[in-house]
């Protein structure tokens, strides 16, 4: 489907540029509304309903009036749950029947950036066919129901103690994390309030981190983007574990008592090996990011892989079509769907922790048989309408460092699908090579754009 307005992750931008303006976030709002009461087949006189959740930036109360007033005047009733992680409104639209949730976040993003996301009544992903009705309706004229028809809006005071129910029921019932000190990084984000309260309950010390939000703070220096600032707590306060989450919870990274910090392949193998152990591992989903090594890990369960491409909904699609349980992306996010219908930073977290526990192992110790590669990223920020696979010369350098490495490593251009730029990544058994390679391309780019 060509996009005009959805990325890969919903429709996201900086605040005041366009999309993100409250005009046009109020006719998402409507055009989304419509698609739900053209889709839904409701009792006469029935609204459908949503769920709007959304983390910490300042401009979420903008962006939520204009959501309330373009469902409203679509005919759709409004629940407000105030500021949850994207995995709660996948888990909290499910659990109130609602026909869609929608989530007010621009993820790992600085606080000027922000974005709308949604979520079908199954708790996953919006497909790419209603994604593009709503865009169809962006294109038409907004409208208004009858006043009789309008719909309303309401608070939902208990959406994170539900959701803090829900997480807990995810780790298994007769482990705890008694005598367990762990520091968790919020990211001053949507899960500030939530997170502490779900590894505290379980019994573990908690050391909160990154649990003061002021509007402009999400993510800064913080949270699983920045997780050196969670390794200097874990080594300061002498914990066991550290857990990383981004501004939106969906993400997690997590650190060890030596300050040794996991990314979500190596977080992915602990949760893959304890499912191996049980006999559950049919599989695991990729992408075109995952190290290399972590594939051959996998192989070695004796369990097939796939690559996705970049982006958690296309793990998820991959999944679903294989029929696998468990994916995920370094970046942290991963996906449990025996657990979860979404990735879920939290939910993740106690997977690791659970297979830790049942296994008595440290982090270290149940990554021990992965060697990863060197892998090299680069970002290059690059304008719009840029088109990057149409210049020779980055051909050309791409070429050359795939023929450079032969068959010990590989070589991925791609466009960040949140963030205007170009990643540059080279992967290979020889570090200094991967390094100066990714330089070279890199470099490359930047002449081809300037």
């Amino acid at each position: 489907m060509a996009r005009k307005y959805f990325g890969t992750d919903g429709v996201r931008g900086k605040v005041g540029d366009a999309p993100i303006t409250p005009e046009f976030v109020m006719r998402l709002g409507y055009a989304a509304g419509v698609t739900l009461v053209a889709r839904e087949k409701l009792p006469a006189g029935d609204h459908p309903a949503v769920l709007i959740g959304k983390d910490t930036r300042i401009s979420g109360y903008l962006l939520e009036a204009a959501l309330e007033a373009g469902f409203a005047a679509a005919g759709v009733d409004v629940m407000l749950a105030g500021p949850i992680p994207t995995p709660a409104v996948a888990y909290l639209t499910r659990a109130l029947r609602l026909q869609a949730g929608v989530v007010i976040s621009a993820s790992h993003n600085p606080f000027y950036d922000n974005g709308i996301k949604f979520f079908s009544a199954d708790g996953s992903k919006l497909p790419d066919a209603v994604e593009a009705e709503i865009e169809a309706h962006l294109d038409e004229p907004m409208g208004c129901v009858d006043s009789a028809r309008l719909g309303r809006a309401r608070r939902i005071d208990d959406a994170a103690g539900r959701y803090i129910e829900f997480c807990k029921s995810t780790f298994p019932n007769e482990l705890d994390l008694r005598g367990m000190r762990i520091a968790v990084d919020c990211a001053h984000g949507a899960a500030y309030q939530i997170a502490p309260k779900v590894f505290h309950e379980l019994g573990a010390e908690i050391i909160p981190v990154g649990v003061e939000p002021n509007g402009l703070n999400i993510n800064d220096g913080v949270g699983a983007t920045r997780p050196e600032n969670l390794r200097q707590a874990v080594l300061k306060y002498g914990a066991e574990l550290g857990i990383a989450l981004d501004g939106d919870a969906d993400r997690l990274i997590m650190v060890d008592h030596r300050g040794e910090i996991y990314d979500g392949d190596k977080l992915l193998y602990v949760v893959a090996c304890a499912r191996h152990a049980e006999g559950r591992l049919e599989g695991v989903v990729g992408t075109l990011m995952s190290n290399l090594g972590f594939e051959h890990a996998i192989q070695r369960l004796g369990a097939p892989f796939a690559r996705a491409k970049v982006g958690d909904r296309y793990v998820l699609e991959l999944l679903q079509e294989r029929g696998w349980k468990i994916g995920g992306e370094n970046s942290g996010h991963i996906i449990c769907l025996d657990r979860h219908t979404t990735g879920d930073g939290i939910v993740s977290a106690l997977q690791v922790l659970a297979a830790l526990k049942q296994r008595g192992l440290s982090l270290a110790d149940a990554c021990a048989d992965l060697v990863f590669y060197p892998q090299r990223l680069i970002n290059v920020r690059m304008p719009a309408g840029f088109d990057w696979r149409a210049d020779g010369s980055i051909a050309s350098a791409q070429t050359r460092a795939e023929h450079e490495l032969g068959d010990s490593g590989r070589v991925l251009l791609r466009p960040s699908g949140t963030e205007p730029l170009l990643r540059v990544m080279v992967e290979g058994r020889d570090g200094e090579l991967v390094e100066r390679l990714a330089r070279e391309i890199a470099g490359v780019v930047e002449e081809a754009i300037a």
